[in-house]
């Protein structure tokens, strides 16, 4: 006796085989019987891409999200695994979605199904759920924010909806209990769910067979081996080779940002498949959404629920039929509204820049040569001059400074500013127009200070006025490289290397006639002490540090301070605040070498 006649012997798998593939199929095997068999294999692709992805999975609110980042980005073939998860998911709700439509154009929702059917109806609400549970696991902005809209839709539940919500997100805020909650219902609870019923549904479907449509009554009868499962097999390839394309073309699922609770995500939208309900509440005003979410909802899955009774009527199947079409056409509709709207939305299109602005900006951190700290994805943003710098400037600064004459954000405020431009603030070129008699007392740099009428507009006006061309030609650029040298900007470190010669003998300029620079400044230990600002490290970071935390302190302009707030001192900003905004100004953040 060989292995495999052992094997039968004690377990019987041969007759179980036979019984599989053999079944009789009434009519023969048809291309319309596939989405049952292309549905199955969707959930178990889902099922195996899952464990993959869970083996390298942390459900934590401190590693979620570095745990998908590991897998997208540095797991061998992680990208495509975690793509065919996200595609298949998506495929599976149109495969079940045909498959529903193919079982009620055949009337295989009417006696003896209707069990089998509501089995059917429920896989599909279980399947959604999975879908909903899965969206949070990145623990990225896009599904915290959108798991926060809907788990408020299910606080809407009339009685037991504040308790449901509280059970979900495992207390008042969303965080650590929230995700493993969420983990357990998706990799755990519903997967069990899905499977029990996907027997419970097969199980009946072999009981009562396969329901035979109308003209095909007198066709020859086939076998599910090998008729149909060549079909099925066809069916189930083309699923993989189209969801395998998305991966491809799309580079795979997206992770966005690290979930900030901090940083509302004006740009948070459920997925497609749950975008109607999203339009579908825009038109129910405050303290009616329960309608909108709960009660006809409710009524339209109950008429859905009792279409098998219904169907027993005369005219019950085509009342079903053209029920089931308005409602796919509804739902189209609204999907189609509500993508349409986000288009012409100018704030949403502007924030989903933004975010995806802020997604490639962390993933970038993410790669550089420190990689992810210790405290979090989340750290990187929020240590990151790029991001922070423009979004504390707008705050603090940008009611009296403009940056390239915006707020930092891009967005241009009404009221005239009253200090200068700080874009640029130490380059050469930012210097050069300091130095220039026309542009040093117009808004860009003292215009709207009190400094328009003192001794540096003066001294620019004035004094340099009396400079011969010559004079202008040779002296005015070593001086504006020396003092722009003063800041040591990342960007002009290479210029100001090559020019070292230059600079040192700008240096010599500006201490001596017809210059003078320490006439009022002090530079590098020769000059006055006049209540104007040291030259020594003009512009370097720690003297921006230090003139923001403080620019009454002697060496920056003492008394003569125009209305600059002591930010540090005030402690209106920390120093970690001020850092970020001064690394912005003098574009000093991590850039990723080219070609990366």
């Amino acid at each position: 006796m060989n292995l495999l006649d052992w094997l039968d012997d004690r377990t019987g798998y041969r007759g179980l085989l036979r019984r599989a593939l053999y079944e009789h199929i009434p009519g023969g095997a048809r291309w319309r019987y596939i989405w049952g068999s292309t549905l199955t294999f969707a959930i178990f692709v889902q099922f195996v891409t899952g464990v993959v992805l869970w083996a390298a999975y942390s459900a934590n609110a401190q590693g979620a999200w570095e745990s998908v980042y590991f897998i997208q980005n540095q797991m061998l073939g992680g990208w495509i695994v975690r793509g065919i998860h996200h595609f298949m998911a998506q495929a599976t709700i149109v495969l079940l979605v045909l498959h529903l439509m193919q079982v009620m154009i055949d009337g295989a929702y009417r006696a003896p199904r209707e069990v089998n059917f509501w089995f059917g109806l429920l896989l599909l609400f279980l399947v959604l759920a999975l879908s909903l549970t899965g969206y949070l696991l990145p623990w990225d902005q896009k599904g915290y924010w959108a798991t926060k809209v809907a788990t408020s839709i299910a606080s809407m539940t009339p009685v037991v909806g504040p308790s449901m919500q509280q059970l979900l997100i495992g207390g008042a805020e969303y965080g650590h209990l929230t995700l493993t909650r969420f983990f357990a219902l998706h990799a755990g609870v519903l997967p069990a769910a899905v499977v029990l019923l996907i027997v419970g549904h097969v199980y009946l479907f072999r009981r009562h067979g396969v329901t035979v449509p109308e003209g095909a009554e007198g066709a020859p009868d086939g076998n599910f081996w090998p008729d149909q499962v060549l079909k099925d097999g066809v069916a189930s390839l083309i699923v993989m080779a189209t969801v395998l394309g998305l991966v491809l073309w799309t580079g795979g699922a997206h992770l966005g940002a690290p979930a900030d609770p901090t940083e509302p995500y004006s740009a948070a939208r459920p997925e497609w498949y749950f975008l109607f309900l999203f339009q579908w509440l825009k038109y129910f005003p405050a303290g009616w959404e329960v309608i909108g979410a709960h009660v006809i909802p409710g009524l339209l899955v109950g008429v859905v629920a009792a279409m098998p009774i219904i169907g027993k009527w005369r005219l019950g199947h085509r009342f079903n039929l053209g029920f089931m079409f308005a409602l796919l056409a509804g739902v189209g509709m609204l999907t189609w509204l509500a993508n349409a709207q986000d288009a012409a939305d100018p704030a949403f299109v502007e924030a989903k820049i933004e975010a995806d602005e802020r997604a490639a900006r962390v993933e970038e951190l993410a790669a550089s040569p420190t990689g992810i700290p210790p405290e979090g994805g989340l750290a990187l943003l929020r240590s990151d001059p790029l991001m922070q710098g423009p979004e504390i400037f707008a705050a603090r600064c940008s009611s009296c400074h403009r940056f390239n004459g915006h707020d930092g954000l891009g967005d241009i405020p009404t009221d005239e500013p009253s200090a200068s431009d700080l874009a640029g603030f130490g380059s050469r070129d930012w210097v050069r127009g300091l130095l220039d008699a026309d542009r040093v007392a117009s808004a860009e740099y003292f215009g709207g200070t009190d400094h328009a009428r003192g001794r540096m507009v003066r001294f620019v006006q004035r004094g340099l006025a009396q400079l011969t061309d010559e004079e202008r030609a040779d002296l005015l650029p070593k001086v504006v490289m020396a003092l722009s040298a003063e800041a040591g900007l990342p960007a002009q470190a290479e210029a100001d290397a090559a020019d070292a010669q230059t600079i040192g003998e700008g240096r010599t300029v500006m201490q001596s006639e017809p210059v003078n620079c320490v006439r009022c400044h002090l530079f590098r230990g020769v000059g006055a002490d006049d209540d104007a600002p040291v030259l020594t490290g003009w512009g370097s970071r720690e003297w921006m540090m230090g003139m923001i935390h403080d620019p009454t302190q002697d060496e920056y302009y003492g008394d003569n301070n125009d209305r600059m707030p002591s930010f540090g001192a005030d402690e209106d900003l920390s120093e970690a605040e001020i850092g970020l905004v001064v690394d912005w100004l003098r574009g000093d953040w991590y850039e990723a070498p080219d070609g990366r």
